[in-house]
Parts: C-alpha cells; structure tokens; sequence
C-alpha cells in the first residue's frame, strides 16, 4: 500500500496534540491495539505524528527520561501498517542527536520493522522486546 503523508512534530503539553490525538487515545479499538495501556504525555514528551488528510495514520511519543536517553514506549500505528511505522521511525530517527541513546518498547508484531532501523533486543518479554537504537 503506497501511503503519501505528513509527519507533524508536536511537544507533549501543545494544545494541538490534544485537539488532533484525543479522538484516538480515548478509542476502545486503539487501546486494545496498545494492550489496554494508556497513553500518556507531558512536558517531557515529543510526539511525532503521521497525518494524511487531516487523518491520524499512527504516532510515537518519545519521552526524554535523561539528558541522554530518550524512550518509545506506546505508540499507534493504523492497521500496523509498517509503512507508516517506517516513516515514523525514519523522521525520528533523523531527529534525534547520535550521541543520545533511544530506547524503545515495542509490540512483538513491530520487532522486524525496528530491527531493519538499527534497533537491537536488550530484553524479550511475552508481548514486547526492549530495544535499543544502535
């Protein structure tokens, strides 16, 4: 599937965030996708969001835990697209400095896509891996 989209980058207290993200983090069906974990935010938070047409096709929030690492830890993807998780994790990846260390949680179903990104499994668990960004 050829998808032409946008990847916003929004801080975690914008007021846009909330206007363009509520509908879906408060979705039942999104919640499943993410295992009944909410999503949170803050001012700690970047989130970095495909649009296409003024819909929402998937986001990463990244929160910053030290001045040195960054972490992804709930995101949403439409369908679990992987073209759309590849856009995403290439603008973030494009973002982030090379001497910060990027962590991510990531759904078992999503651990190819990151491993094509230079993320290596630090931890296994039964529905997630912890990775990290080589």
């Amino acid at each position: 599937m050829f998808v032409v989209m946008d990847i916003i980058k929004l801080q975690g207290t914008d007021k846009k965030l909330y206007e363009l993200i509520a509908p879906l983090v408060l979705n039942p069906a999104v919640l499943r996708q993410n295992n009944n974990y909410p999503f949170k935010t803050g001012p700690k938070y970047t989130w970095y969001i495909a649009i296409e047409k003024e819909q929402i096709l998937g986001f990463i929030p990244i929160k910053q835990t030290s001045v040195s690492s960054l972490m992804i830890n709930n995101y949403y993807i439409k369908g679990d697209n992987l073209t759309i998780l590849d856009k995403l994790l290439s603008e973030i990846l494009a973002n982030i400095n090379s001497d910060i260390e990027l962590w991510a949680t990531v759904h078992k179903r999503h651990v190819q896509s990151y491993k094509l990104k230079d993320f290596r499994t630090h931890i296994e668990w039964k529905n997630y891996e912890r990775m990290l960004y080589f």
